[in-house]
């Protein structure tokens, strides 16, 4: 297997690794509670996807 001969200068390798940042996820806003949601997953706070129902919300009791 082949080795390097010459070293990489420090700009070289910072450049190289520049591009490992982290992103933020897109978020957007449910159309029937205006919470905060992942798309294309049903609203945690409200259980719809799609304008329908489709999951049962049960609130804790304190």
């Amino acid at each position: 297997m082949a080795n390097p001969t010459h070293r990489h200068t420090r700009t070289r390798r910072d450049t190289r690794r520049a591009n490992w940042k982290g992103q933020m996820p897109n978020i957007s806003s449910c159309p029937e509670c205006k919470e905060l949601k992942m798309p294309h997953r049903a609203c945690p706070s409200c259980g719809s996807y799609n304008g329908r129902k489709v999951l049962e919300i049960i609130e804790k009791e304190a």
